[in-house]
């Protein structure tokens, strides 16, 4: 495949959405990936929508470009094949608790003990130095200890979960980032290593970029916070036939949308007159803003924010993004498969000019439980039809 990772050989030991989340942006990048599975397959094979089994839609949207094999790694006799894949890759994933990896014969230093070379990464749900290093995580117990369920509460009656597995993406994007850099020194200095991407640390850094508050000096000078962003008024508003996210953020938005409904004058009061006082009072200026809103139809808040240009949007459904007319015109979606076989995917965002990644159309959807032993045996052997 091409890409800026092409040739790069991944082996990818990891279930559920944070590990496949994080490997699927490398197979994405041209990254030659291996899913080696326990009997019966990755959970998520059994997930969402199916039309075939095995082949579920969940396990569909992480796993495309990847190959499968099925190993049963309890049974030390299949390590000779898994010693194998180490020796000929260049990274190995996985998001298992170290009892677990150390059983299953992908330790850290059993690997690297194999491939000096190797990128060893482990998504880890706590650093593993720490009291929490035992534990086991998922995406709901992070977003609770990470205070992620603490803040979605500020504007509901109770602390709530994001309507995502919003932190096994995030650490999956951040371990591929990490993996990547790991990758670049490897080259440069024939040295391998281990890294860990540990979900709770992850997120509080995440939740914490605008939220530090007084909590970013040293002593506090107040509590953590950032009033635009716990207000209950921060949401879609209502128009007179509809719903509309509009966000009137710095002063050149204030002004211009406050002039065009003939209150430009508020800018002049004490409590609107700088970014910190506005900020200090965004609940009054939000409410205003809801109230506005009401009076006239969405198409007419649309046309005025354009035309003053402040950002606006539609609050679409996910369903309703399949006939989007930005997407179709960027061809973000995609038919793949054979004539009697037809799924949809969405390509990678990112574009490179030198480095392209495959044509969408060629993108191969994910093996059938243990399809894919051949192109793995060829990878092992260096034939040049393998991988």
């Amino acid at each position: 495949m091409p890409g800026p990772l092409a040739g790069v050989k991944v082996l990818d030991f990891s279930t559920t959405f944070s590990g496949p989340f994080c490997t699927l942006q490398l197979a994405d990048l041209g990254a030659d990936v291996v899913k080696i599975e326990a009997p019966g397959g990755d959970i998520t094979r059994g997930l969402g929508t199916s039309r075939e089994p095995g082949m579920g839609s969940v396990f569909l949207a992480c796993n495309r470009g990847k190959s499968s094999l099925e190993l049963d790694l309890r049974d030390e006799s299949s390590w000779e094949v898994l010693d194998s894949l180490i020796v000929n890759a260049d990274a190995l994933v996985h998001n298992m608790r170290l009892p677990a990896a150390e059983k299953l014969g992908i330790a850290p230093q059993r690997a690297l003990d194999i491939n000096p070379r190797l990128v060893h990464l482990a998504i880890t749900g706590y650093d593993t130095s720490g009291p929490y290093g035992h534990r086991p995580a998922y995406d709901d117990t992070v977003q609770a200890m990470s205070g992620l369920a603490w803040l979605q509460g500020l504007t509901a009656s109770e602390p709530t979960y994001v309507a995502s597995a919003v932190v096994d993406k995030v650490t999956g994007l951040s371990a591929a980032m990490a993996l990547i850099a790991a990758l670049y020194a490897a080259e440069r200095t024939g040295v391998g290593q281990s890294v860990e991407v540990p979900m709770f640390e992850t997120m509080v850094g995440f939740n914490l970029t605008e939220q530090w508050g007084g909590r970013a000096f040293v002593p506090a000078l107040g509590d953590t916070g950032y009033a635009r962003l716990r207000t209950e008024y921060r949401r879609p508003y209502r128009t007179s036939d509809g719903v509309i996210s509009v966000l009137v953020y710095h002063e050149g938005h204030w002004r211009r949308f406050l002039e065009a409904i003939g209150k430009g004058h508020l800018l002049e009061l004490d409590e609107f007159r700088t970014t910190t006082a506005r900020n200090d009072n965004i609940d009054a200026l939000y409410r205003l803003l809801a109230r506005e809103l009401q009076t006239r139809t969405t198409a007419d808040w649309l046309e005025l924010f354009e035309r003053i240009d402040v950002p606006v949007a539609r609050v679409k459904s996910l369903d309703e993004l399949f006939d989007d007319d930005h997407l179709k015109a960027v061809e973000f979606f995609h038919e793949v498969g054979d004539d009697t076989d037809r799924y949809l995917v969405a390509r990678p965002a990112f574009r490179f000019s030198g480095t392209p990644v495959a044509d969408p159309h060629d993108v191969r959807l994910p093996d059938r439980l243990g399809a894919g032993e051949q192109r793995v045996r060829d990878w092992i052997t260096g034939q040049p039809e393998g991988l």
